[in-house]
Parts: C-alpha cells; structure tokens; sequence
C-alpha cells in the first residue's frame, strides 16, 4: 500500500504518515532513490499493528 493509501486507512494525514509512521513502528519500504522514490508498506504489516495498537496492554 502506499503512503495516501495508508493514511486512509489509518485516518491520518499523508504528512502524518511521511513524518511519523516509522517512529510508531510501521516500516516504509523504498523503491528507487531521490525524490523520485516510492515509499510502500507491507498490508499484513499495518495490519498487524494496527491490531497491537488495538489491544489491550
């Protein structure tokens, strides 16, 4: 999924998701290099935190 994908389904700003997202946990997956680079994360992957972030601790 990409980054305005993401933050779609996580409600959030694609800022949020560019600024953030590693910080929390979720990790962004590069292709290319430059400004050029595409930035994509693994579904299973954000599902499964967003199922941690879910439960309870």
């Amino acid at each position: 999924m990409d980054v305005k994908q993401l933050a779609e389904y996580l409600n959030v700003s694609v800022q949020w998701v560019y600024r953030e997202a590693s910080k929390v946990g979720l990790k962004p997956y590069k292709f290319g290099s430059g400004r050029n680079a595409k930035i994509q994360f693994k579904i299973a992957d954000v599902q499964a935190w967003v199922r941690q972030q879910s439960s309870p601790s």
